[in-house]
């Protein structure tokens, strides 16, 4: 238990995490601290970039296997699955306008790298062992949810939810084939995708040729995005009603529900006891780095300070302090 909490205390007090505190804190007193709305986006495409690439390396590094098909097929059928029910959870129990509501369905779909590193750490330290490949499927954890949630986006607002006005002008559906091409076509997930094949391609080679680019300045970028992205939550959090108490307690059932869905389907397709805490803890947790940053380029009108305040504030906390060592234990307890 010491080892976990040292872990979490670790993680909680990384560059990354104080970061984003910094601008949320900065924007909370008013400063004149900004990053330029140019500078931002630029920020987001290098995220997208390195972290497509990167995915398929891992993927190309860890072979193909039938136990890795079948695995990644259920990590990305998480990835679909999760956000249309956390989409569904939202609509029958917070007011959430339809495009914040994808938004952060979109977020606990896809799965947080941090969150990952963590539970690694904690599934040795219980003497357990996982499969390699787990990382590839990590990396392909992480786009079919942003598909989600811009699929969840694009389609016509529910019968009776939202102002006469509103139902007026979602009154007709996009026809497929257009809502096809903006959701593959978009920015974002054109990017994601496609280092992610280039990543397959090229390699370890291509990861030698490009480290230097998508590896080292990695980290360092990813703290100018996320005070960029604290500066944003909370400014939108001061413009808007904020968290709820119903927002607030999906932040932490929504994890436990997903896990479940992960253990069972862990379980089901005959992984080893550590690969099932993994695919669990994958399935719990929730994006703060590439979703965010797909949904600001893909989802602009969407409220920041939500999506971003419950990923990072409510659910990446609880997951580390007190989710990791329950997956663990419960896949423990199914799979052992």
């Amino acid at each position: 238990m010491a080892d976990t909490l040292s872990i979490a205390f670790t993680n909680l007090a990384s560059p990354m995490v104080l970061f984003f505190a910094l601008g949320f804190l900065a924007a909370l007193a008013r400063s004149e601290l900004s990053v330029p709305e140019a500078v931002g986006k630029g920020l987001a495409l290098y995220l997208m970039l390195a972290i497509g690439f990167k995915g398929g390396v891992s993927v190309a590094e860890a072979g193909l296997s039938t136990q890795l098909l079948v695995t990644a097929l259920a990590g990305i059928a998480l990835g679909f699955a999760i956000p249309v029910l956390a989409h569904t959870l939202l609509r029958l129990t917070t007011d959430l306008d339809h495009a914040t509501r994808a938004a952060v369905a979109a977020h606990y779909g896809s799965i947080s790298v941090v969150t990952f590193v963590a539970a690694t750490e904690v599934v040795k330290a219980m003497g357990l062992v996982f499969d390699g490949y787990m990382v590839a499927v990590m990396a392909l954890m992480e786009t079919p949810a942003i598909i989600a949630g811009l699929l969840l986006a694009r389609v016509s607002t529910p019968a009776g939810e939202g102002d006469a006005a509103a139902r007026h002008e979602t009154a007709h559906e996009t026809p497929w084939g257009t809502l096809a091409r903006e959701v593959f076509l978009n920015g974002s997930v054109v990017l994601l995708l496609g280092a992610f094949f280039i990543g397959i391609i090229t390699g370890p080679k291509g990861m030698v040729a490009i480290g230097p680019f998508v590896d080292a300045p990695f980290k360092g970028i990813l703290c100018l995005f996320l005070l960029d992205m604290g500066l944003l939550a909370a400014r939108r959090l001061r413009e808007s009603a904020g968290l709820t108490l119903p927002l607030a307690a999906f932040g932490i059932y929504m994890p436990l529900i997903a896990a479940s869905l992960g253990v069972v389907t862990g379980t089901l397709i005959g992984l080893d006891v550590g690969s099932v805490a993994l695919l669990t803890v994958l399935s719990a947790s929730a994006s703060y780095i590439a979703v965010p940053a797909a949904m600001r380029m893909a989802l602009p009108e969407a409220n920041a300070a939500i999506y971003l305040t419950l990923s990072m504030a409510i659910t990446f906390p609880f997951n580390l302090v007190i989710g990791i060592p329950l997956y663990a234990a419960v896949a423990q307890m199914l799979a052992g």
